[in-house]
């Protein structure tokens, strides 16, 4: 027997371990129409947050929907090295004891993190089992793995000799505190609110008195200046294009170029040039040939290309000193507040410095071409298709891409030096060796890059190095290209795209069919989540409070293309209660011994009801199925949701009710095989979202049969089976049933107050079905009888319309209509205050401009209610009016 009360945790970890036992993960590379899907690698550092559990979710619903509809699916799993995270990690456990990596030396620190790896790595890995992740973890990989590694090194060697690779001195994101150049994505942009611009006179060469002024937030940069510039249709500028100015405290001459990078509308119009120290400078630098004078060590302290007076400055103390020196010479010529955004490293928090460093680079725009031509031509899709666009502007305005961190964890790059520097790129140290002796005659010592590769780099393969590249394994034959990718928008450029770009250039074909971009999870009001904001929703709290279920249903329930999810516990809460609503049908179920039937045979029901509900269970299958082919998760829910909570819990259950409290017989055999048939369907369409529940019901209300629910076929039904005529009969049902009810609650008709119906102008046909169904009616809509109504309508009457035919009830004498009248009008009153209030606010451009978004959507949200209630209580009112 189950048990009254829906407990969750009593099952979920036993049926996760029997599910990964009995290998109903596995994916077969020798048979079946294969299906593949890349789990996004979390990092082997993470913790699994609301995105994780949103995109493993949707993995995980397609991953047990494709298995179940018979393709060979393979969820292939696996974690990120996490260079600097992990590399983080582990440098503070050193600091705790005293010691740092350097002290440690790099071989053994390496060693020391395989050891924090094997110990407390990969935490997320237990996380997402907890959520009810199914890839099939015996082919779980990591990027430095013995096989992705060598991977990598083979990508790497391959496009340095093909010329895809290569060493060159550009500007990157340097993070002065971890001492290596990070990603954009690792990049967190602050503003700064109590920012300042500094208006900085820089005189004329040749022109005494006589000055141009450009404006600067990082007055300390100057110090690297080499060029001025101004908009080349700036009237102001036009006669000083082509002279030159002096830089203040440094003595440099220089140019002042056109250029329509300056903008004449911001502070002077004339803005100074840094090209070793601002991305846009370095640009305009190349477009005039500038020099580059780079003043930052690593440190981002003042290096010896500045005056002695700044040498091994901070930044700030350089900022302070620089301030000082221009005030004492009268050449800052003002100073205004100004807000900015400040570039901060994610990891360390310092304050990220565009600087000019020799690193290793990849030639992207080359490799970008055919990856363009790929999404142009449909090969691949991107769902929502708005994506494709952001794909493109990326991709076709794309620049070399810096694989190299100065770290000690991770891929190290396969470069060795000579003693004049020559670089030989090679899988070994011997191979490099034999390439040096060809180059020098002669045996020479070779020092090895201390560099490592970009985490981006590794994870760039992952389509097809975790299927065993270079080598051609079975796997790779069956899963590549894989057939879809799931992943947050993010992510498009530095993860989609390199992908794309490496599997279509090493594997000759796109890496996947299908992207699928899925929403942002924010807090109920609509605000990104963070920690300083104090709204991050713990999803392994929420699964130890509602279990794992009803996260992943309210995760895929909200899920809509194209739009976010604002998440309230309360919808984990609801979802909860539709898992326990579903047990209690099974209970119900089983007490009325509603057990499979084998053989059942569901188009042979000969009971109106019956067929009805085989014909909705068909349409039911149909409309998950169609919105999961279509990526439509929302919709795939609120199919599978509606059938079982509107169609079979409060409907069929409640119209089954008196045969199966009747005589055994023929009809009562026949409705317990069909309760039974239609609750097996349902577990069969709502498993792919509540996994855990599902697989429990479906074992316990047949402890008998063989297998597990995760490798039971999926609900393909021929909506044949259904039949119309009983479909249009119990619509009928339902809605009179639904009708009387709404009148009941509208005007205040007390629950235990049984009332009499009259169906006045009915054809002989709709009187006949409400012949067949007078009880069913009665007791769902608690009449003390209904009958079709040939004379007068009786005093008192509410009327309302039902195709045809004009439902009576006679309501006086159960209501007080002078009393009700009051009532409802008093009601109507209040809501039609409280909508124009709404209406007046919404109307309120000031109100629109300054309030937050969510606020603003949740007064429209309360306007739409107020306008429902006051639509309802009008027709109550015109109902006794007519009565």
């Amino acid at each position: 027997m189950l048990e009254k009360t829906y407990r969750p945790a009593d099952f979920e970890g036993r049926l996760y371990e029997l599910w990964e036992k009995s290998g109903g993960f596995a994916g077969n590379p020798g048979g079946g129409t294969p299906w593949c899907v890349m789990m996004p690698p979390p990092n082997v550092t993470g913790s699994l947050h609301m995105g994780h559990a949103l995109n493993n979710t949707l993995q995980d619903v397609l991953t047990r929907y494709r298995r179940k509809t018979g393709r060979n699916a393979l969820w292939q799993p696996g974690m990120d090295h996490a260079g600097i995270a992990t590399q983080m990690v582990v440098e503070r456990q050193l600091a705790d004891e005293g010691t740092d990596r350097r002290t440690l030396g790099r071989d053994a620190f390496i060693d020391r993190v395989w050891s924090w790896k094997a110990e407390s790595g990969g935490a997320i890995g237990r996380q997402l089992r907890r959520l009810g992740s199914s890839p099939d973890w015996s082919r779980e990989r990591f990027t430095m793995d013995e096989g992705l590694s060598r991977a990598v090194l083979e990508v790497f060697v391959t496009l340095y000799r093909q010329g895809l690779i290569y060493r060159d001195k550009r500007l990157v994101n340097w993070d002065p505190v971890l001492g290596t150049a990070i990603s954009d994505l690792e990049v967190e942009q602050r503003e700064m609110r109590d920012g300042r611009l500094w208006h900085i006179r820089y005189p004329l060469e040749g022109r005494p008195g006589e000055h141009i002024v450009v404006a600067t937030t990082r007055p300390e940069t100057m110090l690297g200046d080499t060029a001025v510039a101004v908009h080349p249709e700036d009237e102001r500028y036009r006669g000083l294009v082509g002279s030159r100015a002096v830089l203040p405290l440094v003595g440099r001459c220089l140019p002042i170029v056109a250029d329509d990078y300056a903008d004449p509308e911001q502070g002077s119009g004339a803005v100074k040039i840094t090209p070793a120290h601002d991305f846009n400078d370095f640009e305009v630098g190349r477009r005039h040939d500038l020099a580059i004078v780079n003043v930052f060590d690593a440190e981002a302290r003042i290096n010896e290309n500045a005056p002695e007076a700044y040498r091994g400055l901070d930044r700030m103390e350089a900022r302070e000193r620089v301030l000082a020196d221009l005030e004492a010479q009268d050449l800052i010529e003002a100073v205004e507040a100004h807000v900015h955004t400040v570039p901060h490293g994610d990891r360390s928090g310092a304050v990220i410095e565009p600087w000019l460093t020799d690193q290793w680079y990849v030639d992207a725009k080359t490799l970008a071409a055919p990856a363009i031509e790929a999404v142009e031509d449909g090969r691949i899709r991107f769902v929502p298709e708005r994506w494709t666009n952001t794909y493109f502007e990326w991709m076709r305005n794309i620049q070399p891409w810096c694989i190299s961190r100065q770290l000690w964890w991770g891929h190290r790059i396969p470069a060795w030096y000579g003693p004049d520097g020559q670089v030989f790129v090679a899988a070994t140290e011997a191979e490099a060796e034999e390439q040096a002796a060809q180059h020098y005659g002669r045996a020479e010592p070779l020092s090895r890059d201390e560099d490592v590769l970009d985490t981006w780099f590794s994870s760039g393969l992952w389509p097809f190095s975790t299927l065993g590249w270079p080598e051609r394994a079975q796997a790779l034959e069956t899963y590549y290209p894989n057939s879809d990718l799931i992943t947050g928008f993010d992510i498009i450029f530095f993860w989609v795209a390199r992908m794309v770009m490496l599997g279509m250039h090493f594997m000759g074909d796109v890496p996947f069919r299908t992207v699928y971009i899925h929403a942002l999870v924010r807090d109920e009001k609509g605000q990104k989540m963070s920690k300083s904001k104090g709204n991050v929703i713990d999803p392994l709290a929420l699964i130890d409070e509602y279990g794992a279920d009803a996260l992943r249903f309210t995760l895929a329930a909200m899920e809509a293309q194209g739009r976010d999810i604002k998440l309230a516990e309360s919808r984990v809460a609801g979802y909860r209660n539709f898992a326990t609503k579903l047990w209690n049908a099974a209970r119900f179920c089983e007490a009325n011994g509603c057990k499979p039937v084998p053989g059942f045979d569901p188009a042979k029901a000969e009971d109106q009801v019956n067929r009805w509900i085989v014909g909705e269970a068909a349409r039911a299958a149909r409309d998950v199925s169609a919105a999961l082919d279509s990526y439509r998760f929302d919709a795939a829910a609120g199919a599978v949701y509606h059938f079982t909570w509107d169609v079979f819990c409060d409907w069929y259950l409640e119209l089954s009710k008196p045969t199966l409290s009747g005589p055994d017989g023929p009809a009562k055999a026949e409705t317990r095989a069909t309760a039974a048939w239609v609750l097996d369907t349902i577990l069969g369409l709502l498993h792919p979202f509540m996994p855990f529940v599902t697989e429990e019901l479906w074992g316990r209300i047949d402890e008998g049969r063989e297998g597990t629910l995760i490798t039971a076929p999926w609900p393909a039904l021929d909506e044949s089976i259904g039949d119309a005529d009983a479909a249009h009969e119990m619509d009928w049902v339902v809605r009179l049933v639904t009708a009387v009810r709404a009148v009941r609650a509208e005007m205040n008709v007390p629950a235990g107050a049984r009332i009499a119906l009259g169906l006045r102008g009915c054809a002989p046909e709709t009187a006949a079905r409400l012949d067949r169904h007078r009880e069913v009616i009665a007791r769902l809509a608690r009449l003390s009888e209904a009958e079709a109504l040939d004379g007068e309508v009786p005093p008192g009457s509410v009327q309302m319309m039902l195709d045809e035919a004009t439902i009576v009830l006679p309501l006086a004498g159960v209501i007080e209509f002078d009393k009700e009248r009051a009532r409802l009008d008093r009601e109507l009153g209040k809501v039609g205050k409280e909508r124009a209030k709404l209406e007046s606010k919404l109307e309120n451009e000031q109100f629109l401009a300054r309030a937050p978004a969510h606020v603003v959507e949740e007064q429209r949200g309360r306007l739409d209610e107020a306008c429902t209630a006051e639509a309802r209580l009008k027709a109550a009112l015109e109902r006794i009016a007519a009565s």
